[in-house]
């Protein structure tokens, strides 16, 4: 077999796009160049024979000729060498290059191959990468949030110094397992997170109350996403504790005006119900003074025992009436659970009778006839219908008609269960039916509207809506749905 000659090894190097230098393997003097090397430097073969280290090198104490020189030196003993090294142009451009020194002992004479290359839009890029990673971590360096990398077993492989803060971490502690961070209660609900992420987009944002190293109980809002690192979830992850803390303070707020509205609306009954305790209490007393009486005539003790059970009858009436009260206005903790609306309206209708006869109005109660579940807090849905029902038994007071009317009737429409207060009265303005529930506006003279507001504030909590529109008699139709919870 012909081996090519030296000749046809320089053509084949002289096709190559790399830049190839031979340097004579002893004095390190150029020796030869390829055509991409003459390009790229500026020079023919002929003007770089005699050139120096120099003459083609970037003036910097990083290139000095010693270095690239021991290079080739260790490549003639140790292989091939590679080094970083700045070529400078006829034109006085400079290159930075990655180079490499192979030593080939060739017929003529042992030399030195240096092959190159340009890397300084590599370089460029690195040096902006590294500028975007600094300017990174001082943007996120006081953020109340985190990112992290977990590996499919829900190791932490990466976390970024924010989320070490956020975690409680110090730098150079471990960072263990993701899952615990979080409660006993939240474990499996941020398992089935991870699970569901995909590549495509974050998964929806969760909150988790989580222990932080160091003791302190935290709420962080996390979202995740796929990615294709080592088959890792990107987690994202806030620290939200204080929004919760604030959303608390208002519901607390929420329920402190909710038990005031169920105080008041019993304040603004104390008369009727009043009235009401004086008929059972007065018949307690005529009974027991009739079953005296008859004690003192003889063979009259089984009159008397009659007596006595008709005044603890009208007692227990008493009782239920003042039970029925503390009942509505004692202050409870929210508890929402499944409730047939009817049976709501059924709870209130004994107050709304009581204001209605007060107030000379005519109540009637039209019930749908299959039942309407849904799920609530009964006192506050409760609380709904009684503020309505009084508002409208208010403005027709006010009206003095002699047929003053009242209907509370519930309904179902598609999927929601409905609750109609409908009065004959004179109703609002049409420019006023939107603003109604808006707080500040009322269908009765005098009033504020803070009752209005307030039931719209419930019902909303209960992902439901509230309405207000002429009733198809002329006077005012107030109307609020829930969505049923299950066709019964």
């Amino acid at each position: 077999m012909n081996f090519p000659a030296e000749d046809d090894f320089r053509r084949l190097l002289d096709a190559l796009t790399q830049c190839v230098l031979l340097h004579d393997a002893k004095t390190k003097a150029i020796v030869w160049a390829n055509r991409a090397a003459c390009i790229a430097l500026g020079f023919s073969v002929e003007e770089l024979l005699p050139l120096k280290a120099h003459d083609t090198t970037r003036d910097d104490i990083r290139y000095r000729r010693e270095i690239a020189v021991n290079a080739m030196d260790r490549s003639i003993t140790e292989g091939p060498q590679s080094y970083e090294w700045c070529y400078r142009s006829r034109a006085g451009v400079d290159m930075l290059s990655e180079a490499i020194a192979t030593y080939v002992p060739l017929a003529g004479r042992a030399v030195v191959m240096v092959q190159f290359r340009d890397i300084s839009a590599e370089e460029a890029m690195r040096q902006k990468l590294r500028r975007y990673e600094t300017r990174l971590r001082e943007y996120m360096q006081d953020l109340g949030e985190g990112v992290a990398v977990l590996s499919p077993r829900g190791k932490v492989s990466f976390i970024s110094e924010s989320g070490r803060r956020v975690l409680g971490v110090a730098s150079d502690a471990p960072l263990g397992v993701a899952l615990d961070y979080c409660t006993r209660e939240d474990r499996d609900r941020l398992i089935a997170q991870l699970r569901s992420a995909t590549r495509q987009q974050s998964t929806p944002a969760q909150r988790y109350a989580i222990t932080r190293r160091d003791g302190a109980k935290r709420w962080l809002r996390i979202t995740c996403r796929r990615i294709d690192i080592e088959d890792g979830t990107l987690v994202h992850f806030r620290d939200i504790t204080d929004e919760v803390s604030i959303e608390e303070a208002r519901r607390n707020e929420a329920r402190m005006l909710e038990y005031a509205g169920r105080n008041n609306a019993m304040g603004e009954m104390a008369t009727a119900i009043a009235h009401e305790l004086s008929q059972p209490l007065a018949a307690v007393r005529n009974f027991i003074e009739g079953a005296i009486q008859r004690l003192a005539q003889p063979d009259s003790i089984d009159s008397a025992i009659w007596g006595l059970r008709a005044a603890d009858r009208q007692a227990e009436h008493a009782a239920h009436i003042i039970k029925s009260v503390r009942e509505f206005i004692v202050k409870r903790e929210p508890v929402e659970a499944q409730a047939d609306l009817r049976d709501v309206l059924a709870d209130v209708a004994y107050f709304i009778q009581l204001r209605a006869r007060d107030g000379g109005v005519t109540l009637r109660i039209e019930q749908w006839s299959e039942p309407l579940p849904v799920r609530c807090e009964r006192v506050l849905i409760g609380q709904v219908i009684l503020n309505l029902a009084f508002n409208a038994i208010e403005a027709l007071s006010a009206a003095k008609s002699s047929k003053d009317i009242v209907t509370l009737a519930t309904s179902m429409n598609g999927d929601a269960a409905e609750l109609h207060v409908i009065d004959n009265g004179p109703g609002v303005p049409d420019d006023a039916l939107e603003r109604l529930f808006d707080g500040f506006s009322s269908s009765k003279a005098g009033g504020n509207g803070i009752g209005l507001s307030l039931c719209k504030s419930i019902v909303s909590r209960h992902d439901g809506r509230i309405w207000a529109q002429r009733a198809a008699g002329g006077g005012l139709e107030c109307r609020f749905a829930l969505p049923l919870s299950h066709r019964a």
